[in-house]
């Protein structure tokens, strides 16, 4: 399988990241809530809703920014939970967003954001209560300029279940993540790399009677600073340029953070049975119309069970040929004669 590929990756591009906590529960548009407690920005003084989804901060570096967290616990007992700030990630497989667990150390703005004494421990929440924990966040006077993504995470102290990972039993806790965007203020690019394209295919037993079935699969790679929100097409052509495949423009997909990864398949359940053929992956952003990435790869198709059948007879003449080729000779080395007991007049 040969890849090209074509990448024309410039422009800004500025987007809000809605992003949930994939390694954690992933969190709604509005709160991040899991039915049984919630995190959101704290609302304005006075008032029992906010109007904000997430956080949302812009700060030079250097500087230092305040907020608050809002934690309701809706259920009908005293809760006690851990509250820790970590990084945001796309999951390799699906590009789902994530927020680190707490037991993975933050590296960027995880790192920057600081919760009062008191909540060093735990924080403990009344049945049908509310709590609110204020933090800061302390942009590092060399942060580098472009979007920083993370998240305040609220853990449940308690264990709500078991479950065995091989042959150990792991205890579960639920959490929930209220995500946290951060502009650091100087040039900032958005920058997007179709790559690795790669197609599998399944042949049928009775090939143009039944589908062959092939997945396409490709990765987003966020080369620029700032988030994108990717959208993708995918084209095939067979020999002499004859269209097999042509899906526009869909998404947008994931969220795609910078200088993240995220592997994608696109199945094709009606997939060419003899073709060779050029699949094509190409990536934008609708917000951005200069921001264009395409990558692409070849395969043959083939429907080997009926080419396997075919070569078999094919081997099975060519050895009844042969055998009749080397009686011919022995029969005419030895012709069949008449005895002259058995002649009649």
């Amino acid at each position: 399988m040969r890849t090209r590929a074509r990448t024309r990756p410039y422009g800004l591009l500025v987007s809000l990241l809605l992003l949930g906590a994939g390694l954690l529960p992933a969190g709604a548009a509005t709160a991040a809530d899991n039915g049984t407690w919630a995190v959101f920005p704290t609302p304005p003084a006075g008032a029992a809703t906010t109007g904000r989804a997430y956080f949302f901060h812009q700060g030079a570096a250097g500087t230092t920014l305040d907020d608050s967290a809002t934690i309701i616990n809706s259920s009908d007992r005293e809760l006690t939970f851990r509250v820790f700030a970590t990084d945001a990630v796309n999951t390799p497989s699906g590009g789902a967003f994530a927020l680190l667990p707490v037991e993975t150390k933050p590296k960027d703005v995880g790192t920057w954001v600081a919760l009062p004494a008191e909540t060093a421990g735990t924080v403990t929440v009344p049945a049908k209560g509310r709590k609110d924990v204020p933090f800061t966040v302390k942009v590092p006077a060399d942060a580098t300029p472009g979007d920083h993504v993370g998240g305040i995470v609220v853990l449940n102290t308690a264990v709500e279940g078991v479950q065995r990972e091989g042959g150990v039993q792991v205890g579960v806790k639920r959490s929930v993540g209220a995500r946290l965007y951060l502009r650091v203020p100087g040039p900032v690019s958005a920058g997007l790399s179709v790559e690795d394209v790669r197609v599998s295919r399944t042949a049928p037993p009775l090939p143009w009677f039944q589908d062959a079935r092939a997945t396409i699969a490709y990765s987003l790679v966020n080369r620029g600073n700032v988030v994108i929100e990717p959208e993708v097409a995918v084209s095939a052509e067979g020999l002499f340029g004859r269209r097999v495949l042509d899906r526009p423009a869909r998404g947008p997909k994931p969220v795609l953070l910078p200088g993240q990864r995220m592997e994608l398949t696109e199945p094709w359940p009606d997939a060419p049975q003899s073709d060779w053929v050029t699949v094509r992956v190409r990536a934008g952003a609708q917000t951005h119309p200069d921001l264009l990435s395409e990558s692409e790869a070849d395969f043959i198709a083939v429907p080997w069970p009926a080419a396997g059948a075919l070569l078999l007879l094919a081997g099975a003449g060519a050895a009844l040929w042969a055998l009749r080729r080397r009686r011919r000779p022995a029969e005419a080395e030895h012709p069949l004669t008449e005895s002259p007991l058995t002649r009649t007049h």
